[in-house]
């Protein structure tokens, strides 16, 4: 009785234990059906639109005015709302974005700091900004001029409507209101002014400056999400005309056309301008330097208003100064035909006037080729200081040579970058419109992605920051309590340039590269262009897209790289060396012998040889007294006789087989990261040939932790190596040949003397010459492409 009863329990434990291990074992192969939303009439199964898709639209009619003198912005807008939706309205909510810049705005009291021994002047300033920022409002009433009743929430505002609107219905709102326009020096942000002390001139990088409709759609309702600062922006598509009055001796370049340029332009300009228009090759100046220079010299007391329509867009963005050189030509993609201009300062030359509007021009043809044809009849370029943004048609840059008009690599290459990247928001997510508050990642993600495919395009071995699986590997490998998933909303997201912009990045071109191929990739990338262009998509209508267009399962990517933080580190845990046994003596003896002579002795065989040697040297007998001579290798008839015996029963195929003399290798493989990932293996045989075998990441499907597989050829490899081409993101590279190969790290060296401490700097000569070398590599002039970028700055 009492060994049935212990039978029992030992029986329970083993399937307690069972269960216990099959519920702790995740299975990365599982599809996503729990985490993504159910499919239905708005969003289909296969990534695309549904029959009943919908989404609003608000046209502005806006006037806006600069005044210089007091800093203010001014303006009026009237806002018409069309509610396409099949529900009905009671109340409208407005983003009033420049609210983040009020003194008691929710981004300041959330904004975590600490006192360290040492703090910079710029965080000192910041901790006492006082800037009295955000929308002043003064009305807002319905088309017949009545007040309307509304509520104002930090950075949203909701409108009460005094009847509900329904399907199909618009409705017409007036607003009022002003702010004041903050120096970027000195208090930040994407939008603003630079203050030139030399000249005593400003430069406008003006957005966000009107109350903005929010999003109402199937997916959040109204996407009325505080604005904090480092998730952007969601808005629904309408039509602007837009008049930005400004002193006279100004240049504004706005999003949209220009609808009054005999008003507001010089004859010689207008002409200019028409010249421009048939330029392919060399951008044409349209302002000079020296025009440009003659303004700063003295300034208007009158002013312009300069007129902009744009149609079919989810914003509005301006920049003016009396300072702007501005250039443009033309651009041909696809049959079609655009504009490209740049706006910029005497500051920015002599880079700005050799690069920028040649790079706008190559990102539109290349943008183009890989998404969409560019729908819109300009694309812009600004350069003022430290900044990285985008808008429909206009976007602001950074990248500013010396004051001698020297520039280094670094310089160069980081405003290309930037260029080419706020160009690209054209496309994410000006035009293929994801949610930026919640999802950073789909637009600054796939933008990155496809910025690296536009560089390289530009340059052969362009520095690139981005895009290629090694330079995500610091990263990936880092502190995990450290690391978010790269689907987490923008605000939570830890390290944010890698988790939205350098790690989506690299996923992609590890699709592109080695998961799906380019041919696959490439369609199911435009097809989700295509399918979401002038509409709003969310994460899982981009992953079903390339799944429906490839026909290639990537539920275990998305899980592996989207929402979890594992990385890749596989290795080679053992890799085995086999032949056929051809049971031919005459062969197999002799390989036993040639493998005997190849062992290593035994201590004491070699001990005893050497006293054998001496013994026969002081006998002077013969010493094969002193050896066993029976040869244990040694091929007899009866060998002979059993393997004919046993070669008769073989059919062809069979013999065939014996005979073929292949080289086999049992490697076993460790996922010690967690990641599961294609296999690349490149074999080099004796005869310096190599081959490559790529395996899907499904044969890790029934155990990702440890794999065997079997190899064979007809010659005999002499080494073997993982992820040659460093296509995978391995984050450990010592694990990945056979025999094993070894890369060296470096260390520094030093004197006992060089850590005495410094009693006046409170740091000791090591730590002195750190923080040197940091300084200099923040001035260097060599362009490093590991530094944060200036759109991840601002």
């Amino acid at each position: 009785m009492r060994k049935f009863c212990l039978s029992i329990l030992f029986f329970g434990i083993c399937l307690l234990v069972h269960s216990q291990n099959q519920k702790t074992r995740e299975d990365k192969f599982k599809q996503l059906y729990e985490e993504f939303a159910t499919p239905n009439v708005y969003r289909t199964a296969s990534g695309a639109p549904g029959y009943l898709y919908y989404q609003q639209k608000a046209d502005y009619l806006i006037d806006v005015e600069i005044d210089e003198k007091n800093q203010i912005l001014k303006g009026t807008e009237v806002i018409t709302y069309k509610n396409n939706s099949p529900d009905k309205l009671s109340y409208l909510w407005i983003q009033l974005d420049q609210n983040m810049k009020a003194k008691n705005s929710d981004t300041k009291l959330i904004r975590t700091n600490k006192i360290e021994e040492k703090m910079s002047f710029y965080e000192l300033t910041q901790l006492h900004n006082q800037f009295d920022g955000g929308f002043k409002l003064e009305h807002v009433k319905d088309a017949s001029g009545k007040d309307l009743k509304y509520t104002i929430n930090k950075t949203m505002m909701r409108v009460d409507l005094p009847t509900p609107l329904g399907s199909g219905a618009s409705y017409v709102l007036k607003i009022k209101w002003w702010y004041n326009i903050n120096n970027r020096d000195e208090v930040g942000d994407r939008s603003g002014s630079e203050y030139f002390e030399k000249d005593d001139n400003y430069l406008y990088t003006i957005a966000q400056f009107y109350p903005r409709m929010a999003v109402y759609n199937e997916v959040e309702g109204w996407q009325h999400k505080q604005f904090l600062g480092t998730g952007e922006f969601t808005l629904p598509f309408g039509d602007f005309k837009v008049n930005i009055t400004v002193p006279s001796d100004h240049i504004v370049g706005a999003t949209g056309i220009l609808s009054n340029s005999s008003s507001v332009l010089s004859q010689e300009q207008r002409n200019r301008l028409s010249k421009a228009q048939m330029e392919l090759k060399q951008p044409v100046l349209i302002v000079t330097q020296k025009e440009a220079e003659e303004k700063e010299k003295s300034k208007s007391t009158t002013t312009k208003t300069w007129c902009f329509s744009a149609t079919n867009v989810r914003d509005f963005a301006f920049a003016t100064s009396r300072k702007f050189i501005w250039d443009a030509m033309a651009i041909e993609y696809n049959g079609k035909k655009t504009m490209a201009m740049s706006f910029y300062p005497k500051e920015g030359n002599p880079l700005w006037e050799k690069y920028s509007t040649k790079v706008v021009a190559h990102t539109i043809k290349s943008y183009s080729k890989h998404t969409i044809d560019y729908p819109y009849p300009v694309a812009i370029s600004v350069h003022s200081k430290d900044i990285g943004m985008e808008y429909p048609m206009i976007c602001f840059n950074g990248g500013r040579p010396n004051k001698d008009g020297t520039y280094s690599e670094r310089t160069k290459y980081g405003m290309i970058s930037v260029i080419i990247h706020e160009v690209g928001h054209n496309f994410f997510p000006m035009i293929i419109n994801s949610d930026e508050r919640q999802w950073s990642w789909m637009d600054e993600g796939l933008n990155t992605f496809t910025q690296y495919m536009c560089e390289q395009e530009f340059e052969r071995g362009y520095p690139s920051r981005r895009g290629p699986a090694n330079k995500i590997v610091d990263h990936m490998k880092g502190d995990k309590s450290q690391i978010s998933p790269i689907m987490i909303n923008s605000e939570s997201a830890l390290q944010f340039g890698n988790n939205a912009y350098g790690k989506p990045a690299a996923a992609l071109n590890i699709l592109r590269e080695t998961v799906m191929g380019r041919e696959l990739f490439d369609f199911s990338f435009k097809t989700y262009a295509e399918r979401w262009k002038f509409k709003h998509p969310t994460p899982e209508d981009f992953f079903r897209t390339m799944e429906d267009a490839s026909s290639v399962d990537l539920d275990w990517f998305w899980r592996g790289w989207f929402y979890g933080t594992d990385h890749v580190d596989i290795s080679f845990k053992n890799v085995e060396f086999f032949k056929i046994d051809s049971k031919n003596p005459e062969i197999e003896n002799s390989f036993k012998s040639e493998m005997k002579t190849q062992e290593r002795k035994f201590i004491s065989d070699i001990r005893n040889a050497k006293e054998i040697e001496q013994t026969y040297n002081e006998k002077d007998s013969s010493i094969n007294d002193f050896y066993n001579t029976y040869n244990p290798f040694e091929t007899t008839l009866l060998d002979k006789k059993e393997y004919e015996g046993f070669y008769k029963k073989l059919n062809e195929n069979e013999k065939k087989l014996l005979n073929a003399n292949y080289y086999y290798y049992n490697i076993t493989f460790e996922n010690i990261g967690g990641l599961v990932m294609p296999l690349i293996l490149n074999f080099t045989f004796k005869d310096s040939s190599t081959q490559t075998i790529r395996i899907p990441a499904e044969i890790w499907a029934k155990n990702d932790l440890e794999i065997s597989k079997i190899f064979y050829f007809e010659k005999e490899a002499i080494s073997i190596e993982l992820d040659p081409w460093q296509e995978t993101a391995d984050v450990d590279l010592n694990n990945n040949n056979w025999p094993q190969k070894k890369y060296p790290t470096k260390f520094e060296v030093f004197k006992n003397n060089d850590y005495q401490w410094d009693s006046e700097s409170k740091e000791n000569p090591m730590q002195r010459a750190a923080r040197n070398e940091k300084l200099k590599n923040n001035s260097s002039s060599e362009y490093n492409p590991d530094k944060p970028s200036i759109e991840e700055k601002n």
